[in-house]
């Protein structure tokens, strides 16, 4: 309606009226009045970071203050929600302030420590605290406050992160004069990105010929010597925290190559020579029992007495009884005597003219066995 009087009224006064500069002030003045009055309301002041780091364990206030204007005259009305990552979702009610009460709607998980920072919200501070954060309040939260006809709202995405446990430090490879080595250092714990940095403590500053890397925590030598050596100290660090390990880096000389090859001559020479006289040894031991053995054996033959005589069973003294009994004669000539009969012996014509020699045969005694 004023835009349309004042283009009305801005030729006309080219031509007619006296003092056009008036009207055209008098235009501008409406023009920026109304606009005035559709952009005043309620606004959301707060300047603090739209994006938090914090670590766990930690607490929060994610700031929303507010200034209200004289032509809102409706309800205060103050909201917090988590904003959905998909946009087709509907956001999640943390907590709001309506007609001087709060309430809270989330769930245990997320309700627990949530609270207004200002006992009354209604004062212009609507920041929003969490007293003990863990990794389930990483989200991006969105304060809406609202008074009809104004309302504005702000968002802050807050990211719980863990800090970086205690790192471990140690070296690969031996810390002698000459040969490469490196110092390793690494964190158990700790949300990415991890760096890692290594300085030394003493000693003076690390050498310019030492290269690291901070994503591995590796920090080599390619050629040690004695003016790397010192105490040198790694951190690890995220964006919420840091830790640190110390290590000591000793530059030692190298061993004799001369010295080390005839010890280990002498070495073998000498193992081998306990070999051999173990197995001397060992073939002694078995020689001498062997030895042993076979003489203890000749020892019990010699020392066996003989066997004693059993008295022999009826029936095999009558079945001997009942046998002809056979004798034997020494003969000189050709006549030989069996059986029971006695055997004469005549003597060969060397005799000389004596007499035959009768020889009876032994009778045994048919119970006992025994010769008569």
């Amino acid at each position: 309606m004023i835009r349309q009087s004042c283009n009305c009224l801005m030729p006309l006064s080219f031509l007619s009226c006296p003092s056009w500069l008036s009207v055209y002030l008098f235009c501008t003045a409406g023009f920026l009045s109304t606009e005035l009055k559709m952009t005043l309301g309620i606004q959301v002041t707060s300047t603090s970071p739209q994006t938090l780091q914090k670590a766990e364990g930690e607490s929060v206030t994610l700031g929303c203050r507010y200034t209200l204007s004289p032509f809102d005259t409706g309800e205060l009305d103050i909201e917090w929600s988590v904003v959905s990552p998909d946009t087709m979702q509907k956001d999640q009610m943390l907590i709001s302030y309506t007609s001087g009460t709060k309430y809270l709607h989330s769930d245990k998980a997320l309700a627990k420590g949530l609270h207004f920072a200002a006992p009354d919200p209604s004062m212009g501070d609507a920041s929003l605290s969490i007293s003990v954060l863990s990794s389930a309040h990483s989200a991006t939260y969105q304060c809406k406050v609202r008074k009809s006809p104004g309302v504005d709202m702000r968002k802050v995405s807050l990211v719980v992160m863990a800090k970086p446990s205690v790192p471990k430090c140690w070296a690969e490879g031996r810390e002698l004069v000459g040969e490469a080595v490196s110092l390793h250092c690494k964190s158990a714990k700790g949300s990415t990105p991890l760096k890692y940095w290594w300085r030394r403590e003493s000693g003076g500053p690390i050498p310019a010929a030492v290269s690291q890397n901070s994503v591995t925590g590796e920090l080599k030598i390619s050629n040690h010597s004695q003016s790397f050596a010192g105490i040198y100290l790694c951190a690890a660090n995220n964006a919420v925290g840091a830790e640190h390990c110390r290590i000591n880096l000793k530059a030692s000389k190298p061993p004799n190559r001369a010295a080390v090859i005839v010890g280990t001559v002498v070495g073998s020479l000498l193992l081998i020579f306990i070999l051999l006289v173990f197995i001397v040894l060992l073939f002694w031991k078995l020689s001498s029992r062997h030895r042993h053995e076979k003489e203890f054996s000749n020892e019990i033959r010699e020392d066996v007495p003989p066997p004693e005589n059993r008295p022999v069973s009826r029936h095999t003294s009558r079945s001997t009884i009942r046998q002809p009994q056979v004798s034997y004669c020494q003969v000189g000539g050709s006549e030989v005597s069996s059986f029971n009969e006695g055997c004469t012996h005549t003597p060969s014509n060397n005799s000389h003219g004596h007499t035959p020699v009768k020889y009876t045969p032994v009778e045994y005694d048919g119970r006992d066995e025994y010769a008569v």
